[in-house]
């Protein structure tokens, strides 16, 4: 198999790490290995000279092929597209000249990016993958693990019977990290992980902090626990079952109808979150960095799927609202931002 990771950042130079080190040993054969794809001339200047540095909580530094997308040639069996989806049109067009007639885009992107990539490539030919592991970049090169080591897993699917069959293959590959799970109601694992990074990716944005200063804040603990309820009932009116998350059924966990239910939840939360405090929404690393970030394919996706089937999404339209704004240069990541919600909170203590 020919293999790319197309968006090699901080999750893709883990992975690429990984992958590189032990497909080796493993029987599966890569040909002349994965190759990583990146536009950021420094980091694949970096990753060619140094090798791909990880730490946190596993260390080690791993030679990768390091490329940039101008030096794409020849096609791919599988194209692991792990990079924001602010262009995902043109760059999923690139791709498919470089996608095998038999092979397939396995998309690790946050949201619901599916639907897109199959309007170019076919159903049959497109894939999804949530990770259940976090990764920041410390330098060009140097990529940080920031989710314990029980967490290095993947869920994939299929959105089509005529791409199941790819799913084996993909899953040989990812196992060279970690454990994999091949989900029959893979948009259910979708929405698993779009929930978590609605409430916890948006509001750490709206903060400008952790995702455990998100638990540790009760007002932010607030707003996200309402961002939760709200892809509930969204998913809900979308007819779609959110599946469990690592054997916990976030879904009913968190859903409410009561007083008292809600305030268990509330508690609940930083102990379901106790093993991500140390994540920084990569949409904060973005704006940090100058960068546009991807609000609009994650709360921005709850919104839009909210208004088709007629379920309010109030805080999720304020998380969007805050966030376009900072990047407009209105505001900045800071606690105070979350004056902006209290409205909206003394609605939700009608409950």
């Amino acid at each position: 198999m020919r293999v790319a990771i197309f968006g090699a950042g901080s999750l893709g130079t883990v992975l690429g790490a990984f992958i590189s080190k032990n497909a080796p040993s493993s029987g599966i054969d890569l040909g002349a290995g994965v190759e990583l794809y990146n536009r950021n001339v420094s980091h694949v200047e970096a990753l060619r000279e140094h090798g791909a540095i990880i730490d946190g909580e596993i260390n080690f530094t791993q030679r990768v092929k390091a490329f940039l997308p101008s030096e794409m040639e020849g096609v791919f069996d599988y194209i692991f597209l792990m990079t924001k989806q602010l262009e995902n049109e043109s760059v999923v067009r690139f791709l498919s000249d470089h996608l095998a007639p038999d092979g397939a885009i396995c998309t690790t992107q946050n949201g619901l990016p599916e639907p897109l990539i199959a309007s170019i490539i076919g159903e049959d030919r497109t894939l999804g993958c949530t990770i259940g592991w976090g990764a920041t970049m410390k330098e060009s090169g140097h990529s940080t693990l920031t989710s314990s080591k029980d967490r290095l897993c993947f869920e994939i699917g299929a959105i089509s019977d005529g791409g199941k069959w790819h799913l084996e293959k993909v899953r040989s590959i990812l196992k060279l990290m970690g454990p994999v799970t091949i989900s029959e109601n893979f948009i259910g694992s979708r929405w698993s992980k779009l929930l978590i990074n609605s409430a916890f990716s948006g509001m750490s944005t709206v903060i400008g902090d952790t995702f455990g200063a998100v638990c540790d804040n009760k007002k932010a603990r607030r707003c996200a626990q309402e961002i939760i309820k709200e892809c509930i009932a969204v998913s809900k009116a979308c007819g779609v079952r959110i599946e469990p998350v690592q054997g916990n059924d976030i879904a009913k966990l968190f859903d409410y109808s009561s007083a008292l239910k809600k305030k268990i939840c509330f508690i609940l939360i930083p102990f379901a979150m106790r093993k991500h405090r140390g994540i920084t929404a990569g949409m904060l690393i973005d704006y940090r960095n100058g960068k546009r970030c991807e609000i609009d394919a994650i709360n921005g996706s709850v919104c839009r799927e909210g208004d088709r089937v007629g379920v309010d999404t109030p805080f999720c339209d304020m998380v969007v609202q805050l966030v376009q704004g900072y990047e407009k240069g209105i505001g900045k990541p800071s606690y105070e931002s979350l004056d902006a919600f209290d409205d909206l909170l003394e609605r939700g203590n009608q409950l």
